[in-house]
């Protein structure tokens, strides 16, 4: 079968769309990707793509067509210029590039920006081939939650576009059940609509990992680590709120892998509230160096800001926590902590509640390490139940051949 994949998002940028586009090849699915230019999470296009780009131009068997757009820089500005610049530069210089290449499906992920469907759906009138679009972040919801948009207007006209894109799509996707009911919102075709949650990518179940030479040692050290993006969603003020509480605890120590448009804020309030000892930003590193870190940790946070667009969301980094067989701490609301109360896999704290975060730290310290293994299993054997990579692949899988058979009909 014939696949493209529209992603403003891809390879070298950490995203599962990698994982999805390895596993399509591997399964003999022939996949082209439409993509940009990496330069995410930092906003500067990387260094080794800037070097060598021809290097970047095909991934694990799959042929990546890039199109020129502007790097996310720091400010807002720069960021809808970005988005929009992707847009454009797929619907003009991707519709050239792919010319004479047919497809029998169109594969959108979306963890944002939602305008990232208008070049799929240019590009499904032009190819004749059904679009089917993921939904990892919901427009215009999240706007409104992290306060880019407050204009009453102007959120109302993304959903315009919201509906303008989903009601031309094939099949439009939820990463979690919550997810479903918002999406109906928009889509005026309640079929199209199916539950489809994210993965652990392989990666994390890996065995005989060498600690990664990055984290100080400290002997007794319980080490709380998040691995991840640090925006606006993550609500990092709460977690200093936590950390700051506990600072005279010489025991707990606070790991955080990744960086964000709050990199710099971050960095700035751990020294202003003297958490240098106990609050590391250890950087951003490949998806392929994630677990040498996962092995420092004896839980693994994860938070989301108090709002309900965000008790919804199950974010990414639960499947791939849950697959590493390590107790979750969880400050989130809705269905991200559900599935750490159901899997029986840590613990989880009302979103924005920093002195409860405080206390749910002290109370995995004090479990015993095999108190705290059995949650890790638990959380593994949950993980390959609910969230089984290849039962997931082999679903989507199956929908792409009914779209395609169907088309052909």
């Amino acid at each position: 079968m014939r696949v493209l994949i529209v992603s403003q998002y891809f390879w070298p940028e950490n995203f599962r769309i990698n994982d999805l586009v390895r596993e399509l090849v591997q399964r003999g699915h022939n996949a082209t990707v439409l993509t940009g230019i990496p330069n995410y999470p930092a906003g500067k296009v990387f260094e080794a793509f800037e070097q060598d780009r021809k290097a970047f131009d095909h991934y694990d068997g799959a042929n990546v067509c890039r199109v020129p757009m502007l790097a996310r820089g720091s400010g807002s500005l720069q960021l809808l210029l970005n988005y929009l610049s992707f847009v454009l530069g797929a619907c003009v210089f991707g519709s050239w590039r792919l010319r004479g290449h047919k497809f029998d499906v169109i594969f959108v992920f979306e963890p944002s920006p939602v305008t990232v469907g208008l070049p799929a759906v240019f590009l499904s009138r032009l190819k004749r081939a059904p679009v089917v679009f993921w939904v990892q972040d919901l427009w215009p919801e999240t706007l409104a939650a992290i306060g880019v948009v407050r204009s009453p207007r102007i959120l109302a006209a993304v959903g315009v576009l919201v509906r303008f894109i989903y009601n031309r799509c094939a099949l439009v996707l939820g990463q979690s059940h919550g997810f479903l009911g918002n999406i109906a919102q928009y889509c005026t075709d309640a079929k199209k609509i199916r539950y489809f949650p994210n993965w652990a990518e392989e990666v994390f179940s890996l065995t005989d990992i060498t600690p990664a030479p990055e984290v100080p040692t400290q002997e007794g050290a319980f080490n709380i680590l998040f691995a991840g993006n640090v925006g606006e969603a993550q609500d990092f003020p709460a977690v200093l709120d936590a950390a700051e509480s506990l600072k005279h605890n010489p025991a707990i120590r606070w790991l955080i892998v990744g960086d964000g448009r709050m990199t710099d804020w971050l960095r700035a309030e751990v020294v202003r509230r003297k958490l240098e000892h106990c609050f590391l930003l250890l950087g951003r590193f490949p998806l392929a160096r994630m677990p040498s870190f996962y092995v420092h940790a004896d839980v693994l946070l994860v938070s989301l800001k108090r709002d309900p667009i965000f008790a919804l969301t199950i974010p990414g980094k639960v499947q791939s926590y849950l697959l590493a067989g390590i107790p979750l701490l969880g400050m989130l609301d809705g269905e991200g902590a559900e599935v750490i109360r159901n899997a029986n896999a840590g613990l989880a704290c009302p979103a924005g509640n920093a002195s409860q975060l405080a206390q749910s730290v002290l109370e995995l310290a004090a479990m015993s390490k095999d108190d705290r293994q059995k949650l890790g299993k638990n959380g593994c054997a949950y993980a390959q139940k609910e969230f089984n990579r290849e039962a997931l692949m082999s679903r989507l899988e199956s929908w792409f051949d009914e779209l395609a058979n169907t088309s052909r009909q």
